[in-house]
């Protein structure tokens, strides 16, 4: 039985995919650079008492394999020492972006949830539309994702002219499956973080279920409206209680913050 994992979740909420029901293929980066680091905190709420448990990093450089430019995108997310008695975390989850087409060459998962940890090393082969696990080769639908890769390709799609209530596709590979995935667009709002307030876009993902998120459309994702599209905050029920994760410092932004009103 397949467990979809605490941080892999958290990333299929924070990623935005294409607004457009065909495979997202051959877009351009303008939205991040090389060298961007963005830090986020993991807040954990039981009888209405918010605490920081944790915390989220993303970090993007420039580098070469097989011979041609990509991204190398690394998140990392663990809980801090002192709440690993509730639920220890320790993930790494890596990707390799074709810096020309922002699709997926490589992605390598190192997870350790809970006593739970899985190692998965990946190989897309886009052209022939195959993906290579320890476990196989498998077909996969044309410019399918991976799920750290399918935030950054997000984060340079077109949002004018959605309405409220639209779902987006997308397609992703995760544990040897190919998922059709779907983020439902609710608008646009001023919203309140720990970091300051920001004019923002606010979607709701479909979740997979597991062994911490009940799964569904219980989850609400708040993103920069700006050219950065930064995810600034994500809420959702747990299984026991409630997180909300709030994005406390970034560096190299290729983009002017604009859409911060207010720092806190």
């Amino acid at each position: 039985m397949t467990r979809h994992t605490f941080f892999a979740m958290l990333l299929l909420a924070i990623g935005i995919p294409a607004h457009t029901n065909a495979p997202a293929c051959d877009v351009r980066n303008k939205a991040f650079r090389h060298g961007e680091r963005i830090i986020f905190h993991v807040n954990y709420t039981l009888a209405g008492i918010w605490v920081h448990a944790g915390n989220v990093s993303f970090s993007t450089s420039l580098t070469q394999l097989n011979g041609k430019p990509v991204y190398h995108v690394v998140g990392d997310g663990s809980t801090l020492p002192s709440y690993d008695w509730i639920y220890r975390v320790r993930d790494r989850y890596e990707t390799f972006i074709d810096t020309a087409t922002l699709l997926p060459v490589r992605f390598i998962r190192n997870v350790d949830e809970g006593g739970y940890k899985i190692h998965e090393n990946v190989n897309f082969y886009q052209d022939n539309r195959t993906a290579v696990t320890s476990k196989g080769a498998f077909t996969v639908p044309g410019c399918v994702q991976d799920v750290l890769s399918e935030v950054y390709l997000a984060r340079n799609m077109n949002f004018d002219g959605m309405k409220p209530g639209e779902q987006i596709p997308f397609d992703l590979f995760l544990d040897n499956q190919v998922y059709h995935m779907y983020i439902r667009y609710v608008g646009r709002e001023v919203v309140k973080t720990r970091y300051g307030k920001f004019r923002c876009i606010k979607f709701k993902p479909l979740l997979l279920k597991g062994s911490i998120f009940e799964g569904g459309e219980k989850m609400t994702v708040w993103v920069t409206d700006d050219a950065n599209r930064l995810p600034v905050r994500i809420e959702s029920p747990i299984s026991v209680g409630s997180i909300k994760v709030d994005m406390m410092t970034y560096y190299n932004l290729r983009h002017p913050l604009t859409s911060l009103i207010d720092i806190r």
